[in-house]
């Protein structure tokens, strides 16, 4: 915990002393030693500042210079401070070894995006976080814990960004951690194919004066191009340590951890902080500017940040940079120095103060690898630009990607029917096993009706799932995706967004909340909240089970082109949406087209695998925790109550048809064997047909029922009954539950021989015991299910994501309201054309 975080009167143990060297050397001069103990004697109000008794002596701290100091702390501690700290300090079972004592790290991975900043992550830390060929797989902080010969070493992976000082939202995520956790030390992940762009980064980090050491990734690969870089001639130019590593084949870890350690220990023979010189009369304003950052009253800032970072980044006119002076009592007198800078420099040089500090740092970098960096002297075409000259062809590149978008679609279907008809006979023959070794009852009727056939309704469909997220893991690791960008710019701008809002919506594919996490991308809000809006139309992986289930049973002919056609629909509906967005609450133009296209990659068979695992995995804890008590809940509804007032007495006719064919029994001759068999199979029939009959009638005036006819006004004229009514509302946690809910309405019959064509079948033949022949679900309800189903009310996550993301609960709202009002009229449309044309 923080020294800040004390109460009155409680003490506790120093640990580490964060934040820039200057401030840690100043603090431990006052007695702030990693061992000591300390107590928080008082807090001045309004969160004002802090005393402190350490060593004896009472010292007043700001509140934010006491954050600063990691302790741990108890009620009452009792420190036995003596030597070389070799006692061990207790109190009510504390115990502080001194080996514990400043060996907790923080270390931050910043670097630009597709710089394998994950893949590093993961190799450190031994963590499965998705990567991925194309920027902005990491949206947020992810953190993992290292241990490594006694160091407890927490490793945080940022979002890529190609500079700090833009204005996106990735890049405020990235300098509040720094500002706000000050990380010991910083990774500076630089793909070692593309240094010139990658170091530009760099020249910001060095400016930060902070522990920075710079991981070159991918140098085995870099080295196969027959290009030379002195990284270590390089390291001493520019007092940033270097350890070339390969991320995505584990070289160079052990190297790394403990370039780490020894930099954090202050021990690294090669660090040490230079100053980029950007020109004498750019050195001249920073120098004015810096001397009014420095006074003792800004100890808040300058004991965070290096007032020459902060004074280049007022110059480059930083508007982040500008709000953190807000505290200073002096910020009027900076801000007309540096608007005095400003003008004297646009003056001197004839361009923005932007540029200038810009084109000094690429002139740095530059510079730097002049001394360093050979680049081969055979020039040849890469493969990546051959392959493209066919995937991204003005004539042919767009019918490629779509043919390429059919095949996932169709494979998705047709490579998964024969795993999921394994599944199939598993579930079948479980709930055969149950149906023989139990009692009729209520407990066998919840296990076989209840969870084998709702739960197993579901976990059939996952070979599917896991194909279809084979397809998009290889798009995303082989680096087609951002070429998928490239070739639908082009339509996105045309509805008002970026070319890198695509990356969201096929990402949707998968599934929505991460899809509308990744608009974080965008820079632009509006394009951000318009992409955010227009995601729950991109059919997840939710909605698969629904689709395969309804078109294995009405559409089989025509299975991956029907699949195709679905999701087609939902980007149609998405365009059309976002359409609407841009002309009425969203007008502004979209941003300039800007994003870097990867080397195309051989992605790993076991990087493919991670990828398929981690979301079947998300899939089978969702079966086990939400499916498992929505199947439980809609078995509830639908058993009870368990004695209801039906049209008929059932257990009378079954009396009467036993008799009729005891009658008719008795009139065969007793050796006509054949002829009794057969009234005696005919008997059976009947009541069977008597059990299907009162089985159904007995749902019908269950509670889940009543709630069924309840809605089916509403529902009726889309072609839908109140069991399908009830499968929608129970979709609106997860779409999965809607083939739960119709495993359990439509359950086939308990002695039915083949208990695998289960539902697909039982909803094709299901005729609510008219026994007329005709089903209850035609084709024509089946579509305008499937175009309802993907169009209405988005999953309680995806909603809870809209509102977080775009900042408003009213746009949550919305997205009800707009996605059901969109299915209820497509689906209206559908039905009731159809009708006329006599489907």
């Amino acid at each position: 915990m923080r020294l800040s975080a004390l109460n009155e009167r409680q003490s506790g143990i120093i640990i580490k002393i964060r934040g820039r060297l200057p401030f840690r050397k100043r603090i431990m001069e006052m007695g702030f030693v990693p061992g000591k103990e300390v107590t928080l004697i008082r807090k001045a109000p309004f969160g004002g500042p802090v005393e402190l008794q350490v060593v004896g002596s009472y010292i007043v701290l700001r509140a934010s210079e006491a954050d600063l100091i990691e302790i741990d702390a108890k009620s009452s501690v009792k420190a036995d401070v003596s030597g070389d700290y070799a006692a061990t300090f207790e109190g009510e079972g504390l115990r502080i070894h001194h080996s514990r004592l400043q060996k907790d790290i923080t270390v931050a991975l910043i670097g630009n995006p597709i710089s394998g900043k994950t893949s590093l992550f993961n190799m450190l830390s031994g963590a499965h976080e998705k990567v991925g060929n194309y920027s902005g797989v990491t949206i947020e902080p992810i953190s993992r814990l290292l241990c490594h010969d006694g160091y407890n070493i927490r490793i945080v992976d940022l979002p890529g960004t190609y500079a700090l000082g833009s204005e996106e939202h990735v890049n405020q995520i990235i300098r509040d951690y720094i500002y706000n956790e000050v990380p010991d030390v910083i990774i500076n992940v630089v793909d070692a194919s593309n240094l010139e762009r990658n170091l530009f980064l760099t020249t910001e980090l060095i400016d930060m004066d902070v522990r920075l050491l710079m991981a070159l990734n991918m140098f085995d690969t870099f080295e196969e191009t027959g290009d030379q870089f002195d990284y270590k001639a390089f390291g001493k130019i520019t007092g940033v340590p270097v350890v070339p590593v390969s991320a995505a084949h584990n070289l160079g870890k052990q190297a790394l951890i403990e370039a780490v350690i020894a930099l954090y220990t202050d021990v690294h023979p090669d660090y040490r902080h230079v100053h980029i010189h950007y020109g004498t009369e750019v050195e001249q304003g920073l120098r004015k500017i810096q001397t009014l950052i420095r006074v003792p009253e800004n100890s808040f800032i300058t004991d965070r940040y290096s007032s020459r970072f902060l004074a280049l980044r007022l110059l480059h006119k930083d508007k982040i940079a500008m709000q953190r002076l807000d505290g200073c009592g002096n910020k009027q007198e900076i801000v007309k120095q540096l608007d005095e800078e400003i003008i004297r420099l646009e003056r001197a040089y004839g361009q923005t103060s932007e540029n200038i500090i810009t084109n000094a740092r690429y002139g740095f970098v530059a510079g730097a690898l002049k001394e360093t960096y050979k680049s081969a002297a055979k020039e040849k075409r890469r493969l990546s630009e051959r392959i493209d000259a066919i995937l991204l062809h003005k004539v042919f590149g767009f019918p490629i990607f779509m043919a390429i978008m059919w095949i996932m679609f169709v494979a998705t279907f047709k490579l998964g029917e024969f795993p999921m008809h394994w599944i199939e006979d598993g579930v079948a023959l479980l709930s055969s096993w149950l149906l023989r070794v139990m009692d009729a009852g209520m407990l066998r009727d919840l296990l076989v009706n209840g969870l084998v056939s709702g739960m197993g309704g579901v976990i059939v469909f996952l070979p599917n799932i896991l194909i279809l997220y084979f397809f998009i893991a290889l798009m995303e690791d082989t680096g087609y995706l951002s070429r998928a960008v490239f070739i639908m710019d082009r339509i996105m701008h045309k509805i008002g967004l970026h070319g890198k809002s695509f990356i969201p919506l096929v990402m949707g594919f998968g599934c929505n909340v991460p899809a509308i996490l990744a608009s974080r991308m965008l820079e632009n809000r509006n394009e951000r909240i318009v992409t955010i809006l227009i995601n729950p139309f991109i059919s997840c992986n939710a909605r698969l089970p629904v689709y395969i289930l309804f078109i294995s049973a009405f559409f089989p002919h025509y299975s991956g082109s029907m699949l195709f056609g679905i999701y087609a629909l939902g980007v149609f509906v998405a365009i059309l949406t976002a359409l609407l967005l841009r002309k009425t609450f969203f007008r502004k133009a979209p941003q300039a087209f800007v994003m870097e296209l990867p080397p195309y990659r051989m992605p790993g068979a076991k990087v493919l695998m991670m990828h398929m695992w981690r979301r079947s995995a998300q899939y089978l804890k969702k079966i086990g925790g939400v499916i498992l008590i929505a199947s439980i809940i809609f078995w509830s509804l639908s058993y009870f109550p368990t004695n209801p007032q039906l049209s008929k007495d059932y257990k009378q006719e079954a009396a009467r048809v036993n008799k009729q064919f005891d009658q008719k029994i008795a009139l065969i001759p007793a050796t006509d064997t054949v002829l009794i068999h057969q009234a005696k199979d005919e008997m059976k029939q009947g009541l069977h047909m008597l059990e299907l009959e009162e089985r159904s009638e007995r749902k019908e005036h269950s509670y889940l029922g009543m709630i069924g006819h309840f809605i089916e006004p509403v529902i009726r004229p889309l072609g839908f009954d109140w069991r399908i009514g009830i499968s929608i509302i129970s979709g609106i946690p997860a779409k999965e539950i809607i083939v739960s809910s119709l495993s359990i309405l439509y359950h086939v019959d308990e002695g039915a021989e083949d208990q695998n064509a289960t539902l697909a079948g039982n909803l094709k033949s299901f005729d609510n015991g008219r026994n007329d022949g005709k089903g209850t679900i035609t084709p024509l309800i089946a579509l305008s299910f499937m175009i309802f189903v993907l169009l209405y009310l988005p999953c309680i996550g995806t909603l809870t994501a809209i509102s977080r993301e775009s900042g408003s609960w009213k746009w949550g709202a919305f997205m009800m309201v707009y996605s059901f009002s969109v299915a209820w009229l497509l689906s209206f449309l559908v039905f009731q054309i159809g009708s006329l044309m006599g489907y």
